[in-house]
């Protein structure tokens, strides 16, 4: 029977689920601990005596809402995050259609320049771009770090555009060109719309990348209150010896909101946008 057949496989998924899901699921569960019980016991213990009292607690989540200037953070988290996203998604689909469906001198120097963009590791840039914006007053705005982030996403957006709109229907062009349709005009009316899954896979990678990021916060913004994002100012709560680290579990899923509703709003374009341009013919 085909189940039989199917069960390995299926067994093999679902235990591979079970141990990816083992940390979230530990940090979960901390989350609703006591601090006391948190730096004493493991997170399985609970299950010994579930339905103690003392066993869980809100506290956590309460000090984490609790706390200064978290708000002001998660504002500015947002104030961050959106224009990092939208400004490498512009300017990435822009270059790989030029890359794609245009000839000029260069195109595939350039385009190699790009992919190996790709292996350089941000720390690398870190100190001179730092110096840059010093020299710029860039430093601790936000046009600085959008500019960063953008520069940081661009060649992996670039990378996985081309793919996408490289596969296009190439009888779909000619014939935007010959009923004198401009680039521009084929870019905007054409190529965006069927875009749509390519676009949105790169923008949960971006939107998650942006959102999550502690080291080009702290870099570029540091930690004033003004222009802190969500992530350093819960990274400020943990403590500089991590003694409240029993804060951050709850920090963790309060964090977690946002990009959990923006990935579910898109994940229908996620796979679509992930397999595109991987086969063509």
């Amino acid at each position: 029977m085909s189940w039989v057949k199917r069960a390995p496989i299926r067994f093999a998924v679902i235990l591979i689920v079970a141990i990816w899901s083992l940390p979230t699921t530990g940090l979960f569960v901390s989350s609703f601990r006591p601090q006391s019980e948190v730096a004493t016991s493991g997170w399985w213990t609970v299950f010994s005596h579930p339905f103690e009292e003392s066993t869980w607690t809100v506290s956590n989540y309460s000090g984490v809402l609790d706390a200064s200037g978290l708000w002001r953070a998660f504002g500015n988290s947002v104030v961050i995050t959106l224009p990092a996203t939208v400004i490498p998604i512009t300017i990435a689909a822009l270059a790989a259609y030029a890359f794609a469906w245009m000839r000029f001198r260069g195109r595939r120097t350039l385009f190699a320049i790009v992919i190996l963009l790709l292996v350089v590791p941000i720390q690398m840039t870190l100190v001179p771009l730092l110096r840059l914006y010093t020299r710029l007053d860039l430093s601790g705005t936000y046009v600085g770090t959008w500019l960063a982030h953008a520069g940081f996403g661009l060649p992996l957006a670039v990378y996985l555009l081309y793919n996408y709109i490289s596969s296009l229907p190439r009888e779909l062009m000619e014939s935007a060109r010959i009923d004198g349709a401009t680039h521009w005009d084929i870019f905007r009316r054409l190529v965006i719309p069927l875009s749509t899954p390519a676009l949105a896979s790169f923008a949960i990678f971006q939107f998650l990348w942006v959102w999550n990021d502690l080291l080009v916060s702290l870099v570029f913004l540091g930690t004033d209150g003004e222009v802190a994002t969500l992530i350093a100012r819960l990274n400020e709560l943990v403590g500089s010896r991590g003694e409240a680290w029993h804060i951050l579990t709850a920090g963790a899923f309060v964090s977690m909101a946002v990009p959990l509703v923006v990935f579910l709003s898109l994940q229908r374009f996620f796979v679509r946008g992930m397999l595109a341009g991987s086969v063509k013919g």
